[in-house]
């Protein structure tokens, strides 16, 4: 038996005999592979195998708990589980359009020549190309200044590079009450403290900004991940009010835009070039392996921010960047972008279809769920685990100290859409029992 299963069973058999109760807290997994002499890798795996028999739930940096035990036929259901079965997968939203392959493949060949590779895989600044440059500032409108624009290895990294020259460290971010969990990791690693905002209809309360007076604003206009809402333009105009009263810079999220309508998108960046950094990440746009992220700074901010870059160690490679320069610039990241929304679109009337109670953007790739009562977010989710399913809880949204709202995250972009629409009906099923 693998290592790591010998000890998931031992923690496995520790919680269903009652000797781990329901809410224990486990310890971070550096502690028990600490504690254990096994590697950081195999702890993770430990911890990972519990979730997916649904005996705990976590998620980073709040910790890992024993969940509510589970009645005895489902205990021994269980233990017996197969190790190492793959659930069916509404976490992860990696979308892949139809032809996807073959497209890039046409548009990269001339990338594989001797002397082009010799080029592009020479070490790169993040300011990149002219051509790369130019590129890329068509993904900002009007605001895509290409003096302003620099890469990252991926959207992640040039998220921290923006809250890096944003705000010092132990500054305060104002971010939406519920936000991507990557923001949250970044956030703690880089020192920086997060303070919920409230959202309406249209995203973060102008007001709650205003009274809250962090040190900056990150926020994320269309589609809000995990809600799908869009933020409207008058909306943008009163936070950008606020944000120039307070002398605060703000850091604008676009990873999901090439979901929205690509005549109604609107960046932030147009009404406040003066105090904006704008992400862009390619990987959900174009494929998942190509991990370019471009950054858009303000005015006057570019060597600072390429600083951050080097010195976090965040900037792009050369042939990651000079492949997204020309799948941007030959038409070929927009036709696979639309092809997107169209698969979007069909996941989501699927989803509707077999769903009640739910928030998403029309073409979008998540849906946002409002289990039914008695159903609770963690015990929901561990539910679906021991049927196979993977669901991400509300309470890795929540920016605490905000209450975590009893809701899923769906995912779409994954299976098949026949296996997603039979996921989806069980799910639907699954709801509408009491829990044990």
């Amino acid at each position: 038996m693998d290592e790591y299963l010998r000890h998931a069973h031992v923690l496995a058999n520790r919680i269903l005999s009652g000797r781990l109760r329901p809410g224990d807290r486990l310890p971070p997994q550096r502690v028990y592979a600490r504690e254990r002499g096994i590697a950081a890798s195999t702890a993770a795996r430990v911890y990972g195998e519990l979730r997916r028999r649904g005996l705990v739930v976590g998620e980073v940096g709040r910790g890992t708990y024993v969940r509510a035990a589970p009645p005895v036929a489902e205990a021994a259901a269980l233990t017996a589980a197969p190790p190492g079965a793959a659930p069916a997968d509404l976490e992860l939203t990696y979308p892949s359009a139809p032809g996807q392959s073959a497209a890039l493949a046409a548009s990269l060949a001339p990338l594989l020549r001797p002397d082009v590779l010799a080029r592009v895989t020479a070490p790169l600044s993040p300011r990149g190309t002219r051509a790369a440059r130019e590129a890329a500032a068509r993904l900002f409108g009007a605001a895509g200044d290409p003096e302003r624009v620099l890469f990252a290895g991926n959207g992640r990294q040039a998220l921290a590079a923006a809250f890096t020259c944003a705000v010092p460290r132990g500054g305060v971010i104002g971010v939406e009450a519920l936000t991507y969990p990557l923001v949250k990791a970044v956030a703690e690693r880089l020192g920086r403290v997060l303070v919920p905002l409230p959202l309406d209809a249209y995203g973060i309360v102008p007001a709650a900004l205003a009274a809250e007076r962090p040190a900056a604003l990150y926020f994320q206009p269309a589609p809000h991940n995990p809600t799908g809402r869009v933020m409207p333009p008058e909306r943008q105009a009163e936070l950008a009010e606020v944000a120039a009263r307070l002398r605060i810079p703000v850091i604008e999220d676009r990873v999901w835009s090439f979901l929205a309508d690509p005549e109604a998108e609107r960046v932030f960046g147009a009404l406040a070039p003066e105090r904006a950094y704008v992400v862009e990440s390619l990987s959900k746009r174009i494929a998942p392996g190509l991990t370019a992220g471009v950054l858009l700074v303000p005015e006057g901010r570019t060597a600072w921010a390429e600083t951050a870059l080097r010195e976090g160690g965040w900037a792009a490679g050369g042939f990651a960047v000079e492949a997204a320069a020309r799948l941007l610039a030959d038409g070929t990241a927009a036709r696979l972008a639309a092809a997107k929304r169209a698969d979007a679109a069909r996941r989501q009337r699927v989803a509707a279809g077999e769903l009640s109670r739910t928030e998403a953007h029309a073409s979008g790739y998540f849906t946002w769920w409002h289990l039914p009562a008695p159903w609770r977010a963690e015990p929901f989710a561990a539910a679906a685990r021991a049927a196979g399913i993977a669901v991400t809880p509300g309470a890795a949204f929540a920016v605490p100290p905000y209450t975590a709202p009893h809701t899923v995250r769906l995912g779409l972009a994954a299976l098949p859409v026949p296996a997603l629409r039979r996921t989806l009906r069980t799910l639907a099923a699954l709801a509408a029992a009491p829990p044990a």
